[in-house]
């Protein structure tokens, strides 16, 4: 940047650093999403096309920031030591934010080949820091557990108006104040629909999780190995005297740990690894998940 005498308005620029040693969310939530959902003639309660353009932003979020290891719905978790543009909050939010936006609007006509976009969708966002892993994990069994709980109410709800003739005021009024069982009896004995047999990405959500598969790398060759293995150092020979023998010994010591040092290297190497993405209708509420992909709180 260039030093001129207008160059002192960036002290006016508020440093906002994320705490240090510590698990950040970012949820990004749709902005009037039922008039854009109405608007652009979303099939109901479940629009698998919107579903599937959501994960899809999810995921080029997710290949755009390194740190991000998993998302639910609209939330992406970062590691602990994540150190993505030094921890600055709103660095991290709005490029979140932008890039889910972006690609939103960028795949649109992938899913949606017969519906032009209306007007922008907007998103907005927010960072939420936690302090240990327990945390993180019951926030994404809250989602989870919120997902369920606007699934089977929507579910109930979109069969009493598109299967039982009620309007939409009716339906709601007939679920007003009803628990999860009193939904779940009115989708089986009325329609006939256990609700458990409902796709598990509309009961569940979407969890992309960003998980390592190993790059194997060829192996080294053997003619080179040999010669290493007959290298000179080795071959010292023993009718020195006890100065020469002293020196020879030492120079074997420390060419069979540079040996060791170069195995090692090369196990190292040979255990390289690249992030893939894999998105999948599963339970996260429990141990079981955290278990099965223990990279993502490492």
């Amino acid at each position: 940047m260039a030093a001129t005498r207008f160059a002192y308005v960036k002290t006016y620029e508020l440093p906002d650093p994320i705490l240090p040693n510590t698990y950040f969310v970012v949820r990004i939530d749709g902005q009037s999403f039922h008039r854009f959902s109405d608007t652009h003639a979303f099939v109901k309660p479940n629009d698998i096309r919107a579903l599937r353009l959501m994960d899809n932003a999810a995921e080029d979020v997710m290949r755009a920031l390194p740190d991000a290891m998993l998302a639910f719905g609209e939330s992406d978790e970062y590691r602990k030591t994540s150190t993505i543009y030094n921890r600055r909050e709103s660095k991290i939010l709005s490029t979140v934010v932008s890039q889910f936006t972006s690609s939103y609007v960028f795949h649109w006509s992938q899913y949606f080949p017969d519906q032009m976009l209306q007007y922008p969708p907007t998103f907005d966002g927010r960072v939420i820091v936690y302090p240990s892993e327990q945390e993180v994990k019951d926030y994404f069994a809250w989602r989870q557990a919120d997902t369920h709980i606007n699934n089977l109410y929507n579910t109930a709800f979109w069969a009493l108006v598109q299967q039982g003739g009620m309007s939409t005021s009716e339906a709601h009024q007939k679920l007003k104040g009803t628990v999860s069982a009193d939904k779940n009896e009115t989708l089986y004995s009325q329609f006939g629909v256990n609700y458990n047999s409902v796709e598990a990405r509309f009961r569940k959500g979407s969890v992309v999780v960003k998980v390592e598969r190993p790059i194997e790398e060829p192996p080294k060759d053997s003619v080179s190995s040999a010669q290493s293995d007959n290298s000179p150092l080795d071959q010292v020979g023993s009718d020195n005297n006890d100065a020469g023998e002293k020196d020879a010994e030492a120079q074997r010591i420390q060419h069979r740990r540079k040996k060791k040092e170069t195995k090692k290297a090369e196990k190292a190497a040979n255990r390289k690894r690249e992030w893939v993405l894999s998105v999948m209708h599963c339970d996260v509420i429990g141990n079981e998940f955290w278990q099965s992909y223990p990279s993502i709180l490492q």
